[in-house]
Formats: C-alpha cells, sequence, structure tokens
C-alpha cells in the first residue's frame, strides 16, 4: 500500500447523476479526511450541478463521458481530457461504478493520462489498467447499499471516515431566498408543508399521474397541510397537472427553485413522497423523512440512514433494462410481479412516517390551517 502522502491530490470518478455523486460523497469524506487530499471530482454535467453543496470536494470536470451516456463526447474531445488529466497532475484515480457497469474504460482513461495510482471494481483481470483491483462480487455474492460499496472501495487503500451519512450544505442566501419563495405561495416561515415529487429520469420509474392526484386528494381530506408539487422547469406540465388535480390543497413550484433552494425546501418539509430519484438521496441528506414510490431497478439506491418507507411496484416488461447483470438481480429479487402502490398506501405511509402530522391534527383539530385560495395558481396570479 502507498505511503498516505501519495493522495495528496486525487482525481475520483464519478460520472453518473446527481444521485451517484450525492451517495458517493461519504467515500469523498473518507479520502479527504483520511489523506487532506485535495479531491476533484470527474462527473457529468447532470451529476455536477450537485457538487456546490458537497464541502469536501475542491474542484469538479464536468464530462459526459462515451459509456455512461448515448450524447457523450467523442474521440477528440476524450483525448484531449486525457490530456487535461495528464497536466493536472494526480496521484490516484478513485473509479467509482455501480454493480452493473465496468469501471475499465475510465481505468483507461487514468491509465492514458499517467495516473500512477487506480483504483477500482471489476470482474475480470485489469492487468496494467488498475494498480489496486477490488475483485467485483457484486450482485452474484451479495448486493451492498451503494454508500457501502463505496465506502469500502476507498477502504481499499485505507480511507476511513467515521461520519457516513450524507451530507448537503446551502448558503444563508438560500435559505433566506427559498422562504421568500415560498412566501410568495402562502407558506409561512416555520408551517408544515409536505412535498410531493413525481417526476422521474427514466420512464420505468414513473407513477401513475392520476394516482398522485387521488393521493393527494386523500391525504387533503384527512390533513389541512400544503401539499407543494416540486420538479424540474421540464416537468413543470406535469407537476401543474397534479397540483391542479388535487385541489386547493396543493400548488406546482416545479422550476420555480434554484438546487440549493430546492435542498432547503426538502430540508424544511415534514415529509416528502418522491418517486426513486435524487430526491430521496437529498431529503436522505438532510434527514427528513422520505416515502419512495420505487420501481424495482437498483435495489441498492434506497435512502441512506434516513427515516423511509419504500413502496415497490414492478417495471414493466418492455422499460426493464437489456444489461444482463441487471436482468440477473430482476430474476432473483423481482420474480412476482408487484402492483403500484395505491394512493391509500401511500397516505398510510405517511401517516405512519410522519408523525409530526398526526400530532398537529390532534393538537389543532382535523383541521389544522386554511390557506389562501390562490394556491393552486402560484404566487404570480392575477
Amino acid at each position: 500500500m502507498a505511503h498516505h502522502s501519495q493522495y495528496q491530490n486525487v482525481l475520483c470518478i464519478r460520472a453518473d447523476n446527481m444521485g451517484d455523486v450525492i451517495m458517493a460523497s461519504p467515500a469523498f469524506r473518507a479520502l479527504k479526511e483520511t489523506f487532506n487530499s485535495r479531491i476533484t471530482l470527474l462527473t457529468s454535467n447532470a451529476g455536477a450541478i450537485i457538487t456546490p453543496y458537497i464541502d469536501c470536494i475542491d474542484d469538479v470536470i464536468s464530462f459526459d463521458l462515451p459509456w455512461v451516456k448515448h450524447t457523450g463526447h467523442g474521440k477528440a474531445e476524450l483525448l484531449a481530457l486525457a490530456e487535461e488529466l495528464r497536466g493536472r497532475d494526480f496521484d490516484a484515480a478513485i473509479i467509482f461504478t455501480v454493480y452493473s457497469q465496468s469501471a475499465l474504460p475510465a481505468a483507461l482513461l487514468a491509465y492514458m493520462a499517467d495516473i500512477p495510482v487506480r483504483v477500482a471494481y471489476a470482474r475480470e483481470n485489469p492487468y496494467q489498467l488498475l494498480t489496486h483491483w477490488v475483485p467485483d462480487v457484486e450482485p452474484y455474492e451479495r448486493i451492498s447499499h451503494q454508500v457501502e460499496r463505496d465506502l469500502a472501495l476507498v477502504a481499499h487503500i485505507g480511507a476511513f471516515t467515521d461520519e457516513d451519512r450524507l451530507q448537503l450544505s446551502v448558503t444563508d442566501d438560500e435559505e433566506g431566498s427559498c422562504k421568500q419563495k415560498l412566501s410568495a405561495y402562502g407558506i409561512a416561515s416555520g408551517q408544515l408543508y409536505i412535498v410531493f415529487h413525481p417526476g422521474v429520469s427514466e420512464e420505468k420509474r414513473r407513477y401513475p399521474a392520476n394516482d398522485w392526484i387521488v393521493a393527494g386528494r386523500e391525504f387533503a381530506e384527512q390533513y389541512d397541510l400544503p401539499i407543494l408539487v416540486s420538479g424540474s422547469g421540464k416537468e413543470r406540465e406535469l407537476a401543474e397537472a397534479i397540483a391542479a388535480g388535487i385541489g386547493p390543497a396543493a400548488v406546482s413550484i416545479a422550476g420555480g427553485l434554484t438546487l440549493g433552494e430546492f435542498i432547503v425546501l426538502i430540508e424544511n418539509a415534514c415529509g416528502v413522497v418522491s418517486v426513486n430519484t435524487s430526491t430521496i438521496h437529498i431529503a436522505a441528506a438532510v434527514q427528513t423523512p422520505v416515502v419512495v414510490l420505487y420501481a424495482q431497478t437498483n435495489p441498492q439506491h434506497t435512502p441512506w440512514r434516513c427515516a423511509h418507507r419504500i413502496l415497490p411496484f414492478s417495471v414493466p416488461q418492455h422499460l426493464q433494462s437489456r444489461n444482463a447483470i441487471i436482468r440477473h438481480v430482476s430474476g432473483q429479487l423481482y420474480n412476482e410481479p408487484v402492483r403500484h402502490p395505491g394512493p391509500a398506501e401511500i397516505v398510510g405511509a405517511v401517516a405512519d412516517l410522519f408523525p409530526v402530522i398526526d400530532s398537529v391534527a390532534s393538537e389543532c383539530g382535523r383541521r389544522a390551517y386554511s390557506f389562501p385560495s390562490a394556491w393552486s395558481s402560484g404566487p404570480n396570479a392575477n
């Protein structure tokens, strides 16, 4: 094993999405705390947007690698990236993957960049591509949570941390601007609310919009708490349709917040109901209880070290992955079809997981609050 001083300038490669970067952050922290490393993260453009909120990351290289994204850069850009990495004189490259991915393309990139220490999981013998080969036994012998998998990888070179929770940091300005925007919707500072997050990055994870609406209506009948339907600008139409279907108890805020403000929104919520996307990892990082409508895709990507309930459902056959490893896991774990959880199951899971809702209702009566009728139209309604 190399001496600790050899790991001062470390390249971490996590070339996927925002949630993957969040889950890898405890491993970044382990490198920082153990070796006092300067951490540079090579990640996708989608993954890079969360990096300002992860304190242990010192620098970011945004690049959509062609073996991760079908719209990734071509050969000339990839060769230029290798030259850029060579010029940065990294001491080590740590390559983070899920068990269904190969680390070897990234290992070849690091090899071409003359990075002397290259660490990754691999099933096949990588020979010179890796200096520290961790044989990958997942998923055939076991399946670890992604956070555990990433921490075990850096432990192979002696990096550890006593704090393995996910953590995100926002600025005071983002705290203030989020509260100001919520105030425009009629949400006073300190007022309880729940977040519904229906948007998905993959169709196979989608939960039916009409069932979101029914769940929202049933929730509103029991608790007079605001339902904030969140999402990106691209998801605004879906969020607005769901909020309108629920009625005056709900409002769409999709596309209305910066990422930092969205983190504040989740942190201050009494609970979140979401499909399995990066929102559930943000909730875990800020310790907000979350009910996850969990398409049976990656079993190792559940919320980490926070209060949560999983409501699983099967991925339609025509949307199932062609990756042989993912198909193996599906065959082992998901033999029986599982229907979408019903709206009543969602409301029941919320009531079980978020006892503060019942406590407010019991103290203030079934109707805890009354809200502006303009809610469903948003703060700029005429």
